[in-house]
């Protein structure tokens, strides 16, 4: 797709930042490759105080606002999300900018008072080093900044290697981080080919340079990239699949809990790692929730393309994630499920799916126990809270979970006692700036955003001062 008002971003960005493959090729690799970049340095602070890193961060952020729309159009351009979500992603991208422009600040340290009396405990905080940043396609702006941004806070420098299906969003970036006074070698990009993106990843999370890997994508690709990062013992952030359970108690305002599961689910046609997978539904209110939920979605989604005003359901990413879908809905309705509304690919295109709402979901199902990623909601009748909360802490990935009520005590008890790393009580959207964004169990390790995210690119040091 063509759009007026793109070009200036993605050709400025080969010629100013052109991409890092150009120079650096993982099938010539030595090992000590990435120090072949140009003007590539280990260490961003040793370029600037943390003060001239706060203003460049800032400025960064001040450009992504001035080029909003812009960008907007590259992700929908690239990845078929509607441009009204596009244009959110956007917002929430540059915030991370202006968070960690601020968090740069912050970066304190300790002094401890031992039990000698000639000696003093001093506690620092240095960069780690060089970070390769692996992102995905479903956000190509924003999980960028959520990393880079906390990276570049820190001091170090970054490599980023963007999803092969969205790769002018992360060029784009590049564009404006050299406008914004960012040196060449400080934030690097790397798109490659589906072909060779195992190659290229491989290469980047074994090279010497780097200390430190954060990936946003499948446990699958995790593992193997922590096996990679194993051999050399770097550090590392992982942001995995999930499995959100989103519940619904009998105690619950059934338009609230509509309105949540709509958002949850729904939002990037599905495509989101904390989009609810699993609809938990109490005997007692479930008819009223699947009459209501099935109205929203008639009423409110409106599949086509992104670029078209009032499009709320873009295509999926490629026709491999259309198969899963349609295999989930085929396998649900051969065990018994029932099909409420939707269930078959759109009349738009292969990549179009209908948004799909299914009953009489048993747990035996794969669309129960397998993430699905796409605009498939099934729902599973439930009769107690010990019950529900059983099924939704039996998967082996808790990355976030929903679940509404108006009854304080079970709310305390069960976001308690749910198994995941984000919890949404009588709300569908969770992610936040301000507030620690990760997961437990095979969902990943370590926190991004938030005021610990900065922490993830930071090591500490300890140093006794003694003769005094």
């Amino acid at each position: 797709t063509s759009c007026k008002g793109l070009a200036h971003l993605t050709v400025d960005a080969r010629k100013s930042h052109p991409p890092p493959s150009t120079h650096w090729r993982p099938e010539k690799a030595d090992r000590s490759s990435l120090s072949s970049i140009p003007g590539m340095p280990v260490l961003f602070s040793a370029l600037f105080l943390l003060q001239e890193r706060s203003s460049l961060l800032r400025k960064w952020y001040d450009l992504m606002i001035k080029n909003k729309d812009d960008l907007a159009k590259i992700i929908t351009a690239e990845s078929g999300k509607p441009l009204k979500e596009a244009q959110g992603e956007i917002l929430y991208s540059a915030l991370f900018l202006e968070w960690f422009s601020e968090e740069a600040r912050r970066v304190y340290g300790d002094i401890i008072y031992t039990s000698a009396r000639d000696k003093r405990a001093l506690v620092l905080k240095q960069p780690v080093g060089v970070a390769a940043v692996i992102t995905p396609w479903n956000f190509p702006s924003a999980m960028i900044t959520r990393k880079v941004g906390a990276a570049l806070a820190a001091g170090c420098t970054v490599v980023v290697k963007p999803a092969e299906d969205t790769p002018f969003s992360a060029l784009a970036l590049a564009e404006l981080a050299s406008q914004a006074g960012i040196p060449p070698g400080v934030y690097n990009v790397i798109p490659c080919s589906r072909k060779n993106a195992t190659e290229v990843g491989e290469a980047i999370c074994t090279d010497p340079l780097v200390s430190k890997i954060s990936f946003t994508g499948s446990t699958t690709t995790g593992k193997v990239l922590l096996h990679h990062a194993a051999n050399s013992v770097k550090r590392v952030s992982m942001e995995l699949g999930g499995l959100a359970p989103f519940i619904v108690f009998d105690s619950a305002n059934v338009d609230q809990a509509v309105a949540g599961a709509m958002a949850s689910k729904f939002r990037n046609a599905g495509q989101t790692c904390v989009c609810s997978n699993r609809f938990l539904v109490q005997r007692g209110i479930h008819d009223a929730f699947v009459k209501a939920f099935a109205e929203a979605i008639k009423k409110n989604l409106r599949v086509g393309n992104g670029f078209e005003e009032g499009t709320t359901q873009g295509p999926l990413i490629n026709e491999k994630a259309v198969e899963k879908v349609e295999k989930q809905v085929n396998d649900a309705v051969c065990k018994g499920a029932t099909v409420v509304t939707g269930g078959k690919r759109h009349q738009l295109g292969k990549n179009f799916f209908e948004p799909t709402l299914l009953s009489n979901v048993t747990q035996d199902m794969l669309c129960s126990h397998e993430e699905t990623f796409g605009p498939l909601a099934p729902v599973i009748k439930f009769d107690t809270e010990e019950e529900a909360v059983a099924i939704a802490n039996a998967a082996d990935v808790g990355l976030a979970g929903y679940f509404y009520s108006q009854d304080p005590a079970q709310i305390w008890r069960v976001a308690e006692q749910l198994e995941v790393g984000m919890v949404g009580v009588n709300e569908g959207l969770i992610s936040s700036v301000e507030c620690p964004f990760g997961g437990v169990k095979q969902s990943g390790l370590g926190r991004e955003g938030s005021k610990y995210g900065i922490d993830e690119y930071l090591e500490l040091k300890y140093v006794c001062y003694g003769g005094l």
